[in-house]
């Protein structure tokens, strides 16, 4: 008889024949809840750390256990050595990496994720469904008194190098604690990245500070009610190795809904009319060949196929070199984050302080770049543009009309009032933008500008990238990548929506700036 038939337990092998052995479904361990976390003493002192409501007691340790209860910014608890034997986490582990992964990809996050549990019949993960919605699911109710029924969301997140889950509240319908079980590598450390960073909150509700990060740590579980205010994100994930990612099974206990305060609706951007610029000083900023009646009408010609168009070398080099250097130059105190963090994170600028950077400013607020932009686009952005029905004639003309643009009929642009929004941005990494049903302006047919600098070194791996998408869908219509002293022109309705995608560590010290706003034709929600 082979003896290694007979002895299927602890007997010494090769380190090859260990991992060829792996974990098999014959070796499965059923999780045993840490008996500490189960003793009267201990859920009497969980429960009561829960119920605290003292905020400066940033957290409370049970005595004599690995469990924390953080109470800052919001409750939340992280269970170490959550099973007393961590074989039945091997066997999970193999039969979770086993599984097909999709990548899931959008403004909001980054990363792998398997199919919804529920559907998966092996023996680990079956064991652990079987355990967290019953015997775990009672002791939740018993720890944070919230009443849970006994719908459990679980599926398996796999994040590798950069991948990200950016700042969000969880709540929908019916959520009440979210959970993370941790299966990372135990030598996963903070300098791994994918902490899991709360959010504090300002005097709108809207996230505002990361106060508390919990490492992931193997055979940990990590839980938080689901409220409002309960913004969180993963960081992103720094370890560069393709043998290591941050592995977790995670999902929500279902209970009775609550009452969800109104949404906040931030206040409408101010917007500017169109001004004055010395059309000398206009001339000395613009490429000459972007005045040209001919390129104009090829560009609008372009333009009106695609609704975008990327125009190089926009300005001219000397300014172009001027205003990289004045930006640069810029102190940190020059420069105010954007937020809040679930809608948005990058920094801009309204320093006077620099001659270069005002000009510039001048340049795209002057009634010579509306001009000019509509004669590019076609867009009705100035009272001079051509019309269609005008064009043809107009271009023909021996007549240079200012600004080498050509001029419209009179009588067809009595119902415009053209105005924009602009700022000057800086992005580098762990910037981005997300979607926003709450844009004030994003109901609204709209001209988008972006204008680049500095991104001599940018690659796409870093992320940046100005992503256009249509309202309810996944798949991108527009990508727009930085790109030095390039004029990026965007004509979008009320259907589509944008979002600049996350930049992450691979773009180490670099940064780049944006002259970026929107033009109307008529301030949006005129009546």
């Amino acid at each position: 008889m082979n003896p290694a038939k007979k002895f299927k337990g602890k007997h010494l092998q090769t380190k090859s024949a260990q991992s060829n052995r792996q974990w098999q479904v014959t070796d499965l361990v059923q999780p045993q809840f840490n008996s500490k976390y189960s003793t009267e003493e201990f859920l009497r002192a969980a429960a009561d750390a829960w119920s605290l409501t003292e905020k400066q007691d940033k957290q409370v340790q049970i005595a004599e256990t690995k469990c924390l209860v953080y109470k800052y910014p919001f409750n939340c608890c992280q269970l170490r050595n959550f099973v007393d034997d961590d074989s039945f986490l091997h066997q999970l582990k193999h039969e979770l990496l086993s599984l097909n992964f999709h990548e899931k990809s959008n403004d909001l996050y980054k990363f792998h994720q398997s199919q919804d549990l529920k559907k998966v019949t092996t023996a680990a993960v079956s064991a652990l469904k079987k355990f967290l919605y019953s015997d775990f699911r009672q002791w939740l109710i018993q720890v944070t008194g919230i009443e849970l029924n006994s719908t459990v969301d679980m599926s398996c997140a796999r994040y590798n190098h950069t991948d990200v889950l950016l700042c969000h509240d969880d709540e929908l319908e019916g959520r009440r604690i979210a959970y993370i079980l941790y299966l990372v590598d135990e030598d996963w450390t903070s300098a791994d990245g994918g902490n899991l960073d709360l959010y504090t909150v300002d005097e709108r509700k809207q996230p505002d500070r990361i106060v508390t990060s919990l490492v992931p740590v193997w055979n940990s579980l990590a839980f938080f009610s689901v409220t409002p205010t309960s913004f969180h994100q993963v960081s992103e994930i720094l370890a560069a190795s393709s043998n290591k990612c941050r592995l977790s099974v995670s999902g929500w206990f279902h209970g009775k809904p609550f009452k969800r305060p109104p949404t906040y609706i931030e206040p409408v951007k101010y917007l500017s009319k169109p001004e004055d610029m010395d059309e000398d000083d206009f001339y000395t900023w613009i490429s000459p060949a972007y005045l040209d009646p001919s390129t104009q009408g090829d560009v609008q010609s372009t333009f009106s196929d695609k609704s975008e168009i990327q125009l190089q070398e926009f300005i001219q080099p000397d300014k172009y070199g001027q205003l990289c250097e004045a930006l640069h130059s810029l102190q940190a105190s020059d420069w105010i984050t954007q937020g809040p963090a679930n809608k948005r994170n990058y920094e801009c600028s309204e320093s006077t302080s620099l001659v270069v950077l005002n000009e510039a400013r001048k340049f795209f607020h002057s009634e010579a770049f509306f001009l000019v932009l509509s004669n590019l686009t076609g867009l009705k952005l100035h009272r001079l543009a051509s019309t269609p029905s005008s064009s043809e004639n107009e271009s023909s003309s021996d007549e240079k009309p200012s600004n080498g643009t050509s001029k419209s009929k009179k009588g067809s642009s009595s119902d415009i009032d053209p105005c924009c929004r602009l700022q000057v941005s800086r992005w580098q990494t762990g910037c981005y933008t997300m979607l926003s049903d709450e844009d004030a302006h994003g109901s609204e047919y709209a001209l988008d500008v972006w204008f680049f600098l500095s991104a001599d070194h940018w690659q796409l791996p870093h992320g940046g990238q100005v992503s256009y998408i249509a309202r309810g869908e996944d798949e991108e219509l527009l990508t727009i990548c930085p790109s030095n002293n390039c004029l990026a022109l965007v004509y979008r309705d009320q259907d589509t929506m944008r979002f600049v995608k996350h930049i992450n560590s691979l773009s180490g010290d670099l940064k780049h700036f944006t002259i970026n706003g929107v033009y109307y034709d008529r301030p949006p929600n005129r009546e």
